[in-house]
């Protein structure tokens, strides 16, 4: 009878063992740029999915009202998994001492300048003076990438031009009615612009400068997060790839940016030396806040 008791105290032991080690499986992913339970649902629910298929974890959306809320959810366990951006890296990695899983590179993702096809200005110092439209404050393709493109041609974009931030469409309809002399944006919002312009008016606007390819964006991990549970993620990944980026590019407009994206696994910090120097000519170089909020 107590050999009996013992095997089935044992036998719930481990029930219960198997319970517990099912929920620590359970990991919570925000994504910074999205606002929303359901925004999220709808722009990465595919890839979430798959992600839990791959990977064997189970994955709760978290929705962050911004940046800073997606850093200090990470600082104190609120969120284990963040995926952002360039910019965003470089104050998590500093301020939360974030782990980098995976990067999602973007073939194509740089900054540009855009002017009127008919525009008399050809150099960006042509631009003194003048008034630039650039995307949101702190967005890395669309407002950081843009003025490092004017301090690497020795225009500096905070005193010698006179820059609106915007949404990046009304910034578009300034340009063509000459409210703007030009706009800073990044290369797929560009796209997406002349896509939807007049078959006979595509051929209106041009390039007056364009930088480098920006560094990925980034699926990292808080510190708190189990090197063993990063380990597996970044297995998971990297063996089904194929189906995880099909499942993440396919999406509406918002993630169709990730088309023709790959996975990489050898991120360095210094491949975001770059970025740190957008943030000192945005007049930020202590890379601890957010530009903008």
């Amino acid at each position: 009878m107590f050999r009996k008791l013992l095997s089935t105290g044992a036998m719930v032991f481990a029930i219960t063992g198997m319970a517990l080690n099912a929920q620590a499986q359970t990991v919570k992913l925000a994504v910074t740029d999205l606002v929303g339970l359901e925004e999220l649902q709808r722009e990465f629910g595919p890839f979430k999915a798959e992600l839990e298929r791959t990977s064997g974890l189970s994955i709760d959306f978290l929705p962050v009202t911004s940046r800073t809320a997606a850093l200090e959810a990470l600082r104190f366990k609120k969120v284990d998994f963040v995926l952002a951006g360039p910019a965003e890296y470089v104050v998590m990695h500093k301020r939360a001492n974030a782990t980098v899983v995976a990067g999602l590179y973007r073939p194509n993702y740089y900054s540009m300048i855009v002017v009127k096809a008919d525009s008399p200005l050809f150099s960006l110092q042509e631009l003194k003076g003048k008034r630039v439209g650039m995307g949101p404050v702190g967005s890395t393709s669309r407002q950081l990438g843009p003025m490092q493109l004017f301090a690497d041609a020795n225009v500096d974009p905070r005193k010698d031009i006179s820059v609106t931030n915007t949404n990046l469409r009304l910034a578009w309809e300034g340009l063509k009615r000459d409210d703007l002399s030009a706009v800073g944006m990044g290369r797929s919002d560009y796209e997406n612009f002349i896509g939807q312009e007049p078959e006979d008016q595509r051929n209106a606007f041009r390039t007056l400068a364009r930088g480098g390819d920006l560094p990925s964006d980034l699926l990292m991990a808080g510190e708190h997060v189990p090197a063993e549970t990063v380990a597996s993620l970044r297995k998971a990944i990297v063996e089904n790839s194929a189906t995880l980026i099909s499942s993440i590019s396919q999406g509406p407009e918002q993630v169709k940016r990730y088309q023709g994206m790959r996975f990489l696994t050898a991120i360095a910090d210094k491949d975001y030396n770059a970025v740190r120097s957008m943030y000192r000519t945005a007049g930020y170089p202590e890379f601890s806040d957010f530009i903008g909020e």
